[in-house]
């Protein structure tokens, strides 16, 4: 890798960023938030030193290197984080306490002693179990002692404290239980998923019952056999010094998850067939600059329209009574209902055929959240009472359901129904200690929030309001759950508990930001990754009532000193009966609204589609921010929207895009052209736009199906067909191909192509195994067919779908720099 210094020596700009070193400034003085609803804007600020994409295309870590994945230690006292350099493969690690002072940087032998983040306790809380390397480690959190209780190149997968302080854990499907006094290591179960062994069999042919009725010897033998057989069954019954009796489930089902019980007794476990595979059957992705000089030949993921998900079902083992029952589906509302139907008699229809619906078991699985690290199996930590977060999979349904671990049944104790698709996020639940209550977060209401269920009892809400609940907390104490929300303005993060007794809300901090939060095991203090929209992200500590202080500072003085442009968060008014549309903007050096020459516009398209960006943190599109202040600087006003289909504006806002992705997020980019027609002095045929992955699909949408409203458009690592896109993602929003094709027409950009009138790049990284390169090569070929002379492509051979090189995102963003230059002015 070529040094920081070759890549970002190129102003005066640049030397200021090698040479600055920061000081620790523990005061922070949050930014005025700006009235989404006035049209009024001001000029940003002048800058001395003019942006080059050199600069801001280079080696990040001009930038400084920002403390990641941070958590508390075991006492409260201080913090643990991580720092990376950009393209480095390691990670260093550092202990910090809470005067603000400099970090310790961990030596490679401290770091089996770091508190880990998801240790475990014991019911009294003066022991931590953790796994570190793939070995078992326990804390005793009054003297901090530490002791490793394995050491093998077998990784240890999970652990757990059983009620009566012994530690239990597991390593493949083998479950193994140390006992705290004695210090014997015990298997609790042995799980094989194979046939279980035939014993010795009696005769069952002609020839071979013969065989022993004639030869003594071959008689004398079996005897012998079954001898020793019965020998081997008595003793097992008889020695307590014997090791568990194996476990054999069949050899079709793979073990997904396996979770044993507080008191020891019961695993449950979660099946699915074993020839199921998220790898596409038939494809490869060819890397052309293999490290041998030929061509690698990568394996690929399935694609929507080939992968059929099996489900998975669930089973428990009684380890007491050696006994196993399979649980049955019967007991979840609506297991068997067809939520498909109206899609399918409209596809039905659209071929002159007719659809007739009759219920059917649904395939269900474990909930796949795609942001939590907890389990869809929640015991309770002193009883056998469990449940299980469950999602259909044609996604329509989620249900939390306890389990009759002695009839393998399931009791509905929650079902969330959504005609669109059950969101991958906010599924957070739990019991609440000694009670029979569980809480969880819901979108029932629209928006993500907190419920009570006490057992037989109706769910009682915590929080109520047009705004989401996220990341939920339960205290130590469990008196309180703390939770994020972004209750004053869909882009400004708070943190607040809520009393469960009582349901007495209390707002804890006061940033005019993004953040996340963790609270101390003390319950004493928050732990936060605060930003705002000039300054990234940074820790702080803020005592419970108390005032927020900051921890890091290793934004570098450049970046810090700059003059950066704070977009200006405004709201767009729909046309198309969406009410607001959130958006960031950016003006050009020198704006006035009177302005006589008209300015040239740039709309970005952030990706992930279900992505907020028009917040008042710093944008996770670091580059692209610094990029939409040099395209300010030479003249453009710049909007980011936050279009239908972003997050952190509830369900009816994430679903808006249901069966008809591209439709009205183009009309709601159509709304932020007149916007900034009629607010920011743009000239409405003098506007392009851009974006990467979702973003870069929605610039194929804009261009082909509105071919007046862009001039120009760049689409990055994009999306042209989503029948070639993941199951988990695309099914959520269009069904899946074979059930509704419809949507899928009606979404897929190439199935639009011959709209395309206006200049239009296309980049794509080919060692892409998001959106496959041949993504981009399909939908080329399909505009050479259409004879369209206005697109060009771009390829970078080593790229996945993040680029990774700063000369890739250097040539990318010259490429688009120059579409709009050409294009645009």
């Amino acid at each position: 890798m070529k040094s920081v210094i070759r890549h970002i020596g190129l102003s005066a700009l640049t030397v200021a960023i090698l040479a600055g070193c920061s000081a620790t400034n523990t005061t922070v003085t949050p930014e005025p938030v700006t009235s989404e609803n006035a049209v009024t804007l001001s000029a940003p600020p002048q800058v001395d030193q003019a942006l080059t994409l050199n600069q801001i295309m280079a080696n990040p870590d001009w930038m400084g290197l920002l403390a990641k994945g941070a958590y508390w230690s075991d006492d409260s006292q201080s913090v643990y984080f991580a720092r990376q350099a950009h393209g480095n493969p390691t990670r260093n690690y550092y202990q910090q306490d809470l005067t603000g002072s400099e970090a310790n940087e961990l030596a490679l032998n401290q770091l089996h002693a770091a508190d880990q983040e998801y240790g475990v306790l014991d019911n009294k809380k003066v022991r931590k179990a953790y796994i570190y390397q793939g070995n078992l480690f326990v804390k005793d959190l009054e003297s901090a002692k530490i002791t490793q209780l394995t050491r093998q190149n077998t990784k240890v997968d999970g652990v757990r404290f059983l009620i009566n302080g012994d530690i239990a854990y597991w390593q493949g499907d083998n479950i193994f239980k140390i006992d705290s006094n004695s210090g014997l290591s015990e298997q609790l179960a042995n799980i094989k998923m194979a046939v279980e062994p035939k014993g010795v069999q009696e005769p069952a042919t002609y020839i071979a019952k013969q065989q022993q009725r004639l030869i003594e010897y071959v008689a004398l033998q079996q005897s012998n056999a079954k001898s020793k057989e019965q020998y081997k069954e008595a003793l097992a019954k008889a020695d307590p010094t014997m090791s568990a009796k194996t476990w054999y489930l069949g050899n079709s089902e793979v073990v997904t998850e396996l979770s044993l019980s507080p008191d020891g007794r019961y695993v449950l476990l979660s099946l699915r067939d074993k020839d199921y595979s998220w790898r596409g059957e038939h494809d490869i992705m060819p890397n052309y600059l293999g490290k041998d000089g030929y061509v690698d030949a990568v394996p690929a993921r399935a694609r929507v329209a080939e992968d059929t998900p099996a489900g998975e079902r669930l089973v428990v083992l009684d380890l007491q009574t050696h006994t196993k029952k399979d649980i049955t589906i019967e007991g979840l509302t609506g297991f068997d209902e067809d939520v498909l139907a109206s899609v399918k008699t409209e596809n039905a229809e659209a071929k002159g055929e007719s659809y007739k619906s009759e219920k059917l078991p649904r395939k269900v699985q474990r909930i796949q959240d795609w942001g939590w690290s907890q389990s869809a199996i929640q015991w309770q930590a002193n009883g056998d009472k469990v449940a299980v977060m469950l999602e259909a999979v044609d996604n329509k349904d989620r249900w939390i359901a306890t389990v009759d671990l002695s009839k393998g049944s399931l009791k509905t104790e929650h079902r969330l129904h959504d005609d669109a698709w059950i969101n991958y996020n906010f599924n957070q639940y739990g019991w609440l200690p000694n009670s029979d209550s569980l809480y969880y977060l819901s979108e029932e209401t629209g928006y993500s929030h907190i419920y009570l269920k006490a057992n037989g009892e109706k769910a009682k809400a915590l929080t109520q309001g047009q705004y989401v609940v996220s990341d939920i907390t339960l205290g130590p104490k469990a008196q309180f759950i703390y939770y994020k929300a972004n209750k004053s303005h869909p882009g400004i993060d708070n943190v607040y508990r809520v009393e469960i007794a009582t349901g007495k809300d209390e707002q804890l901090t006061q940033w005019q930001g993004q953040l996340d939060y963790s609270l101390s095991p003390d319950g004493e203090q928050l732990l936060l990754n605060a930003s705002t929209r000039i300054k990234p992200a940074e820790l702080f500590v803020q005592p419970i009532g108390g005032e927020i202080k900051q921890l890091t500072d290793y934004t570098s003085a450049a970046f810090k000193d700059y003059a950066w442009q704070a977009p200006e968060v405004v709201a767009v008014p729909s046309t198309h009966g969406a009410g607001d549309v959130y958006a960031r903007v950016y003006l050009p050096q020198g704006y006035s609204k009177d302005n006589a020459d008209k300015y040239p516009a740039v709309i970005f398209n952030h990706g992930a589609g279900y992505l907020q960006n028009a917040h008042y943190g710093f944008s996770g599109y670091f580059r692209e921010f610094m990029f939409h202040n040099l395209l300010a600087q030479q003249g453009y006003v710049v909007m980011d929207m936050d279009y239908r289909g972003s997050k952190g504006y509830g369900r009816d806002w994430r679903t808006a895009v249901y069966r008809q992705m591209g439709t009205p997020e183009v009309e709601d980019l159509k709304d932020g052209v007149s916007w900034m027609a009629a607010n920011a002095n743009v000239d409405a045929g003098k506007v392009g736009t851009y974006g990467g992955s979702y973003g870069g699909f929605l610039t194929f949408m804009a261009l082909f199906n509105e071919p007046e409203l862009f001039q120009a458009g760049a689409a990055l690592r994009p999306v042209t067909d989503w029948a070639h896109y993941n199951a988990p993602y695309t099914s959520n929003i269009l069904n899946t191909p074979d059930v509704d094709p419809i949507a899928y027409e009606r979404s897929s950009p190439i199935e639009h192509a011959e709209g395309l009138q206006k200049p239009l790049l296309i980049m794509s990284g080919v060692l892409d195994d998001n959106v496959f390169f041949q993504d981009s090569v399909r939908l080329v070929q399909r505009l050479i067919e259409l004879e369209k002379p206005m697109f060009e492509t771009a390829i970078y051979p080593v790229e996945p779908h993040g680029f990774r090189q700063p000369s890739s995102w250097l040539d990318e963003y010259r490429r688009i720099h120059k579409l709009f230059e050409q294009e645009l002015k």
